[in-house]
């Protein structure tokens, strides 16, 4: 079994390769925290279009409510309308 000797040009050659792969760990964690950020800025607006969303059914729900309580009440004055000119007629 021969012994194999490592020459500077071997160790340099080693040491560059390795600073590379140091870099590129370095750069993959900055693009798991640039992607974490991100993530959590996309939540809290998902949040925040999920709150206005609730507000607006909410509103929506008491438009609604507010349409049929005016609905019933036209429909009342309408009735006494229609009364009051039956009167008339019979008088």
């Amino acid at each position: 079994m021969a012994v194999e000797r490592w020459t500077d040009e071997m160790l340099d050659k080693s040491a560059s390769n390795f600073r590379e792969v140091r870099e590129s760990i370095t750069e993959i964690r900055d693009g798991i925290d640039g992607l974490r950020v991100t993530a959590q800025a996309l939540l809290q607006v998902g949040v925040q279009s999920q709150r206005r969303m609730d507000q607006f059914d909410r509103e929506l729900e008491l438009m609604k409510q507010q349409h049929a309580e005016n609905d019933a009440r036209f429909n009342v004055l309408l009735e006494e309308v229609r009364y009051l000119i039956r009167g008339d007629r019979g008088n």
